[in-house]
Formats: structure tokens, sequence, C-alpha cells
């Protein structure tokens, strides 16, 4: 009877689980359609935002037969140190959503020290912050709490010091890379370069059908103010795009953990029928046997 009473327990404390598992992935449900829908309106902006940047840029590089001489387009050859943004979760529970962007991160790392390149880390999400100090891997910034919850206030912050190190030389390249969304089943590493803007990913030409007008004392200033607003948005999104991935695939790792849950439930109920009917076989035959010594 005690291994009847264990094998109850057992499945009464898996039932338990599934509920939470099961509370978890509708949760995870509900937020990820406010922040999907969020996402999609951010992406609107940023689109809009790169095609004016995209646009002025043009601009100036077709007045200026050298090319682009801003600071944010500086092309360094040779960097000599890279600073590398990323974002993880605040929590746990969501399958290998923040073990891929880790993964993405250390694969990086490899690739500049292999060619003598300084990486400095800049931490945005617990899980990520946790995993490099336990591997005693020096951070230049962290932050808490802005990956679960983004503020465009938090984020302009965070990000306006790692673009200021940048102008100011004391690295030549910042690296965001997080885990995006795609689709409610489907997350993809998104690595993008901030700074310094690639002007091929700007798609500039030499021609230009746009009636924009831009001032020759005015143009340095005007794309100084949009690199800017384009960097502080990017870092934004990314955030957003990170949050609805987590919930997405919180969502699927907690459907798995609910169907194993239901399995598991299944397995120990056919047990606990198997043990309970070999007890009373068991009760039966002792009986018999007692009636038969009886005669």
């Amino acid at each position: 009877m005690a291994n009847l009473k264990e094998i109850k327990r057992k499945i009464g404390s898996v039932k338990n689980t599934q509920k939470t598992t099961n509370a978890m992935k509708l949760v995870s449900s509900a937020k990820l359609k406010r922040t999907e829908e969020l996402a999609k309106r951010s992406r609107v902006y940023a689109e809009k935002l790169t095609d004016l940047l995209n646009e002025i840029a043009q601009k100036m590089q077709n007045s200026n037969a050298e090319g682009l001489d801003n600071v944010y387009f500086r092309d360094v050859k040779s960097p000599k140190v890279v600073d590398i943004v990323f974002i993880t979760a605040d929590k746990g529970l969501c399958g290998g959503f923040n073990a891929q962007t880790i993964k993405r991160v250390n694969t990086l790392i490899e690739e500049y020290k292999s060619q003598d390149i300084k990486v400095r880390l800049r931490a945005v999400g617990r899980k990520g912050i946790d995993y490099y100090k336990f591997n005693n891997v020096e951070l230049s910034d962290e932050i808490v709490g802005l990956s679960s919850a983004p503020e465009y206030a938090k984020s302009t912050e965070f990000i306006s010091e790692v673009a200021e190190a940048y102008v100011n030389g004391e690295t030549d390249k910042i690296i965001l890379i997080h885990n995006g969304y795609v689709n409610m089943i489907t997350q993809e590493i998104r690595e993008d370069q901030l700074l310094p803007v690639d002007p091929s990913s700007l798609e500039l030409s030499s021609t230009s059908t746009s009636e924009l007008e831009v001032e020759p004392d005015d143009d340095d200033t005007l794309l100084d103010a949009l690199v800017k607003r384009y960097v502080e948005y990017t870092m934004y999104y990314a955030l957003i795009d990170s949050l609805a991935a987590e919930h997405s695939a919180r969502m699927q790792a907690m459907d798995a953990a609910t169907g194993n849950a239901k399995d598991m439930v299944n397995a120990l109920t056919i047990a606990y029928n198997k043990a309970r009917q070999e007890a009373i076989t068991t009760e039966l035959i002792e009986i018999i046997s007692g009636m038969e010594s009886m005669k």
C-alpha cells in the first residue's frame, strides 16, 4: 500500500505542475498578443526613420565627391575595440531563448579575439549577466529590468552612453545582438551594426528622385540628430522585439511542459492501476489461502 500512496502522491504533484505550466502558457500568450501589436507599430516607425536617414545620407553623399564625411559613418578598417550590446531575458523557463543569444555572443567574442580585437560586453537582462558573472567574464555595463519592461527613456539613456563612447573614440564598432520575434513558434538571432552606420545597409545610390532639400550648412547637424534618434530607436525596438520573442518562446516551453506533464500523469495512472490490481490480487490470494488452511 505504501507504493500506491507514493504513486498517488506523484500523480497529484504532477497535476499541480501541469496546472502551473498551463497557466504560465496562457499568461505568456496574452502578453505576446500585446507585445506583438506594440512591435508591429514600432516596426513601422523604425522603417520610416531608416528611410529618412537613407534619404538625407544619400543627399549628402551626392553633394560630396569623397562620400559621407561624418563621425557616425566613419569606416574603420582595423578596429581595435568592439562593444557588443546583447539582450537576454530577466527570467527563465523559456527554452533555449537565452542560450541562443549567449551562444552567438560567445562566437563573436572568439572571432574578434582571434583578430586581436578587444571586446567589451554590455549586457541587458539578468540571465546574460548571471551567465557571464558565473564564468568570470567582465562586463563593461549591465542593466536589469529593461528587457522585461522596455522603457524608451531608460533605453535611450543606456544606449546613449555606448554611442558617446564611440564618438569619443573609446570603441570602434558597436554590435547589437538579440533573439528576435518571427512568429508565435519561431525566433531568430538578429545582429545589427549600430555604429558606425553601414552605408550599404542604407542602399545609397548615385541618383535620387526625392524632392527633399537639405541646406549645406545644416546637413551635418541634421544627420547627427537623425543618427542619434536612429540608434536610440533601434535599441528600443530591439528590446520590444526581444520581449515578444521571449513570450513566444516561453509559451512554447510551457505548452511542451504541459504536454509532458499530461503524458506523465497518464503513465503514473497506469502504474497506479497496475499496482492496485496487484495489491487486490495479493489480498485475494491471502484470503483464499487462509480459508484453505482452515479446512
